[in-house]
């Protein structure tokens, strides 16, 4: 039961912060948003996870898919991984 109340509340979490990654995607593209409180603090929860995808994957021309790969990787951890995990550690129990 407490099990399961865990796994679901890192759902959540990775939910939300896949929600802040999208949203700090569209703020590159409005002038200036960045640099709002709000930006800012997407900016320092965003950045370190997506810095390494850009380390790793090349803009293509003036775009960049590093963005979406992330986001592959968080869909994959939250819909595979955490499933995965509660399964294993349930059938332990």
């Amino acid at each position: 039961m407490i099990l399961s109340y865990i796994f679901s509340i890192l759902q959540t979490v990775l939910t939300i912060y896949s929600f802040a990654v999208i949203i700090y995607i569209f703020m590159s593209w409005v002038p200036s948003a960045r640099d709002t409180t709000f930006g800012r603090f997407l900016t320092s929860i965003c950045e370190p996870y997506l810095e390494p995808f850009r380390k790793i994957i090349p803009p293509i021309g003036m775009i960049d898919i590093s963005p979406i790969v992330a986001l592959l990787v968080i869909r994959f951890a939250s819909d595979y991984g955490l499933k995965g995990l509660y399964q294993m550690i349930a059938g332990i129990m």
